[in-house]
């Protein structure tokens, strides 16, 4: 039993498992193995038993190490979740010896001043942790079995038809496409997954932990994957799922007739034999019914402008700059291009120097960007990796006639991009191992370097180079993502063809509109498909005025969920201005963590605040509780970035409603979730822009709809960046350049559907270019 009542009267007597030894208090640190170890203290203070936002019993007790009550560390804090959370609440009493195994240690944001420990101890039933209760000697107590293990208990599994908003269940699914872990905006891991199964329903899925080990081992589409207590929220009439507290995952290989072996970093979990029947019904139904991709791309196989998934060894790296890293990889095949080598200095380099100059014409140089440098920082060199969705592209050097390629993982997430380590027990990574043991490199150095070959080794002889280098100039500008099956369409016979219809053109861009590029970012609600312009900071200023006059409600103040702080004003008008910081387990988080309400600021004391704290919600007091302005105001600001909700598709509720997520273990504040929970309709940016295409054979107008696929830039930022300003009016002076004529503009590649769009008078047929993006090197 998870919980259980015991006898202690001595340690020679305690009944406890031989395989568990007692943890000292001040030994205890996040990150370290606490496997078979327990904590043991006297019950000094225990919190009524509650439920959390998502229905999750709750019961939080605070232990006192009875045997170093001079230690100036002697209490913790344990949080206990779920049924194991109602059995303590129910048998638990103060001045009880309370035993802990198969805990979780979690370091607190701040370190309290009270004598507690700056970690707490999470447990529940989901973890495989273990309660051990003794009453104290005037109490009635029981005497269970010597057998202190966990009885495993038997989970019941939702098919992904059957989900319900606002609640926790165990499901299995099949992966369709996954985001490696990635740090999210604040400190946590995040990690992205879609899953279907036989019920022919598709669940997406965002995880977080500040522990990255905690996320699920995937490592290519296909694979299977068990979710315990993943929680449930219905968003724009689809299911999603997101982690809640005792989440815990197992995954396995999809292949058909591969070993039933789950990969998790738990040492405790539970995997009944029917389980295993589940697991090999999910490959059979997923391998006819799945489109998983093939083995990753090798490096002899690479051509210019690609994009591919590569499993590779690390053999070097370095840090380059503040937002880039190097990696240098190998996987036993020689790319066929010359290849880039990143400049840095000797110094930088981690890596063995001997095998490096062995490698060098194997190892190719992977610069990663932006939010992957993190990660790629802490690979061991050694390690096998897979790195998905790098970009292959053509260049030179000013002082180079020969082109070469350089390979680049660049900044976010789009297309599942990322990194991840693959442990030696991969069957991709034996099969890796065997054949780079098997590459003999004396045979890779019997000619020069890549970097140092001659034309004619290159190319074959001169007419190949000439070829070749004039492909090189007629490569588009652009570069399409998905539908390669298409072939391409002249542009006449497109404007002769019924609609609807998806084509592939190679055409040029002879003008486009808005000329005032700022202009083309509009706000977009999916819901009722309407587009409006976005406001200015003098709409968002008036507004703000005229909520200054409502006064702040004293009795709206410091609530269970927030913390609030008034101050007048040393100005003329002295205004008052009230700030509610929103806490988190009973406890207020880092300013980068927070999220704020305030009363009565000016547009330039919201935008101080914004780049200081998470995020900030502009609201105003009524008699029972805060509300939000005007939608024609922005209902958040994060950093630089102002989210606004839809009037028509919105129905405002209290801000109360956001205790739910205040209440949750990992609550990241992504906008979607707030306006969520407040009932808005969440209003996306987007570049709205008219193309004029021409090719040989005619023109037509195709219309850009895009949020930051097409110019690889958001558009909720464009309109405060200055940067980011200059890097698309950049991007489009090349796509058509100023002042050229027609034959010496560049080709765009990319695909535009058609579509019907009927008035009172009649049936228009327009195109919109989609699953297109401008070219690295262009931006």
């Amino acid at each position: 039993m998870p919980v259980q009542l015991l006898k202690i009267k001595g340690e020679s007597e305690t009944p406890l498992p031989s395989h568990l030894q007692k943890e000292n208090l001040q030994d205890l640190q996040e990150g370290c193995d606490h496997t078979n170890k327990y904590i043991q203290g006297i019950v000094t203070l225990s919190y009524p038993l509650t439920k959390l936002g998502d229905g999750t019993d709750f019961f939080k007790i605070v232990l006192q190490d009875s045997d170093n009550l001079s230690s100036k560390i002697n209490s913790i804090n344990v949080l206990i979740y779920g049924k194991m959370a109602e059995d303590c609440a129910r048998i638990t009493r103060h001045g009880e010896t309370f035993i802990v195994a198969g805990f979780k240690v979690i370091k607190l944001p701040t370190a309290k001043e009270d004598g507690r420990h700056g970690c707490h101890l999470e447990v529940s039933e989901e973890a495989g942790s273990t309660i051990y209760v003794s009453g104290c000697p005037t109490s009635n107590f029981f005497f269970f079995s010597q057998n202190a293990y966990s009885v495993a208990p038997k989970y019941v599994y939702t098919p992904l038809n059957h989900l319900k908003d606002g609640t926790i269940v165990n499901l299995y699914g099949v992966v369709k496409f996954f985001k490696p872990p990635y740090i999210s905006k604040g400190t946590d891991y995040c990690s992205v997954v879609t899953l279907v199964d036989p019920s022919d329903v598709k669940l997406t899925c965002s995880l977080f932990s500040g522990n990255l080990d905690a996320l699920p081992k995937i490592y290519k589409v296909g694979d299977i994957v068990r979710f315990h207590r993943i929680k449930i929220r219905e968003y724009n009439g689809q299911m999603q799922g997101i982690t809640s507290g005792g989440f815990a995952s197992l995954t396995f290989d999809g292949t058909v007739g591969a070993p039933v072996v789950p990969r998790t970093s738990s040492k405790v979990y539970t995997f009944m034999d029917e389980e295993q029947k589940t697991v090999e019904e999910l490959r059979i139904w997923a391998a006819s019914n799945i489109s998983i991709s093939g083995p990753a791309a090798k490096l002899s196989g690479v051509q210019p402008m690609q994009f591919f998934d590569l499993t590779c060894q690390l053999v070097g790296k370095a840090k380059v700059d503040g937002s880039s890293f190097l990696l240098k990889v190998w996987d036993g095949t020689r790319c066929p291009y010359p290849t880039w080598k990143v400049p840095v200095e000797a110094k930088d380099l981690e890596g063995d120097k001997v095998l490096l100059h062995q490698l060098r014409d194997l190892v190719v140089d992977i610069l990663v960007y932006d939010n992957h440098v993190q990660l790629a920082e802490s690979l061991k060199i050694g390690s096998f990796l897979r790195i998905y969705s790098i970009h292959t592209k053509q260049a030179s050097a000013d002082n180079e006639d020969v082109s070469h390629i350089e390979f680049h993982l660049h900044g976010g997430t789009c297309y599942g991009r990322g990194i991840g380590a693959l442990p030696e027990s991969n069957p991709d990574v034996k099969e890796l191992k065997a054949f780079l043991e098997s590459v003999h490199l004396a045979d890779s150095q019997n000619v020069e370097s890549m970097c140092s070959m001659d034309m004619d080794s290159t190319f074959g002889n001169v007419t190949d180079l000439e070829l070749h280098l004039q492909r090189c100039q007629q490569l588009s500008v652009t570069v399409l993502t998905d539908h390669q099956d298409l072939s391409n369409t002249e542009l006449k016979t497109i404007i002769n063809s019924t609609a609807p219809q998806q084509y592939r053109i190679r055409a040029k861009l002879r003008a486009y509109k808005p000329q005032k590029l700022h202009q083309s970012v509009k706000l977009h609600c999916s819901r009722c498909n309407s587009l409006q312009e976005v406001p200015d900071r003098d709409d968002f200023d008036f507004i703000l005025r005229g909520s200054a006059g409502t006064a702040s409600n004293p009795e709206l103040h410091n609530t269970s969920w927030y913390e609030s702080v008034t101050w007048t004003t040393q100005d003329q008008k002295q205004r008052e201005i009230t700030i509610h910081f929103v806490k988190r387990d009973e406890m207020l988080q880092n300013p980068e963590d927070t999220l704020l309400m305030i009363e009565g600021g000016t547009l330039k004391e919201i935008w101080k605040l914004s780049r200081r704290f998470k995020c900030v919600i502009p609201v105003r007091s009524t008699e029972d509780d805060l509300e939000l302005l005007d939608l024609s105001a922005p209902f958040l600001l994060q950093g630089n970035v102002k989210y606004y909700g839809c009037k028509q598709c919105s129905t405002p509720k209290p801000v109360k409603n956001l205790s739910s997520l205040a209440a949750e273990q990992q609550t990241s504040w992504e906008p979607t979730e707030i306006a969520q929970v407040l009932g808005i309709e969440l209003l996306q940016y987007v570049f709205i822009m008219k193309f004029t295409l021409v090719d040989e054979t005619g023109a037509l107008n195709a219309y850009l709809f895009d949020y930051e696929k097409f110019f690889q830039i958001p558009a909720s930022e464009i309109l405060t960046n200055n940067f980011l300003q200059q890097k698309m009016q950049m991007t489009m002076n090349t796509l058509c350049p100023p002042g050229r004529k027609l034959g010496d503009l560049p080709w765009l590649e990319c695909f535009i559907r058609s579509y019907n769009v009927r008035d009172v008078m009649k049936n228009q047929v327009y195109y919109q270019i989609f699953d297109t993006t401008v070219a690295e090197d262009v931006v």
